[in-house]
């Protein structure tokens, strides 16, 4: 069970290398969870902005 948690760790890791790799070939940005628990945009330039009110409303 254990080597499952560690490989799902590193795919999950790999896809967010990946799509900071993406993201800087095509000049956007990638949307996550931060920390903090609040959303964020991290650009190709190293910037990090939360996102404010996406006006969005999850179940």
């Amino acid at each position: 069970m254990t080597n499952r948690i560690q490989d799902l760790q590193k795919l999950i890791k790999l896809t967010g290398e990946r799509a900071k790799l993406d993201a800087k070939a095509n000049g956007t940005y990638i949307v996550y969870q931060g920390d903090n628990g609040k959303i964020v945009r991290e650009y190709a330039n190293g910037i990090i902005e939360e996102v404010e009110n996406t006006g969005i409303i999850h179940d």
